[in-house]
């Protein structure tokens, strides 16, 4: 089961794809956890990746695109794998494609979350993570079952990232448009995307998700 979730900030993708980590067991891979994880190792495109970001400069896709090629061929991703903010753009989206091909491997489905634009600012500015394991919580939405208290880990330290507010939802939201959303009609091109209600409970969005991947 290899997956896609597409939507823009604030539509849950966090909160849906952890949802089918647990269900499924399949890793939710995110560009950013693989790339430090790459340097750390000392991989030879983790070295790569270092030289370009200790030079301050933007890792080229071809780095990313081998950063992900080298962690989905870990033993975790056999039964599949979730990419998480990738790809974003439709050139990075053909190399995903050319990249599984090489490995006689297809995606087997991309859903969409679609939420309403006037609610994204609510939910973004609430949102904040476990600062220990990662769990994501809202403060309205989402809360933890003991407040205060993680309910996956049990800590009492949490954070929150410094462009969740209302006045960087507008920029993200542009970039995601201008650069992201092209890959909803590419992927509907390929009869690989399916489109779920996002301005639904989260209970309800994670149901229509599972109606979908229990039919892959």
């Amino acid at each position: 089961m290899r997956l896609i979730l597409l939507g823009p900030p604030g539509a849950g993708k966090g909160t849906q794809a952890q949802r089918i980590v647990e269900k499924y067991g399949i890793p939710q891979l995110s560009t950013g956890d693989m790339l430090r994880a790459a340097v750390q190792a000392g991989t030879e495109v983790g070295k790569r990746a270092k030289a370009v970001m200790d030079a301050g400069k933007l890792v080229s896709d071809d780095i990313v695109i081998a950063i992900v090629s080298e962690r989905i061929d870990q033993p975790d991703c056999e039964n599949g794998f979730i990419l998480d903010g990738f790809p974003r753009t439709l050139v990075q989206a053909d190399a995903t494609e050319a990249m599984l091909k090489g490995k006689g491997l297809e995606l087997s489905k991309v859903v969409e979350i679609q939420v309403d634009d006037k609610i994204l600012a609510d939910r973004v500015s609430g949102r904040y993570t476990c600062a220990n394991c990662g769990a994501g919580y809202h403060d309205t939405n989402v809360k933890p079952k003991v407040e205060g208290v993680c309910d996956r880990c049990g800590s009492t330290h949490f954070k929150r990232r410094p462009d969740d507010n209302r006045e960087t939802v507008v920029t993200r939201l542009g970039a995601y448009y201008k650069e992201t959303s092209p890959l909803i009609g590419y992927y509907y091109a390929k009869g690989k995307l399916q489109s779920v209600d996002g301005m639904a409970d989260i209970d309800h969005v994670t149901g229509e998700i599972e109606g979908i991947l229990s039919k892959l």
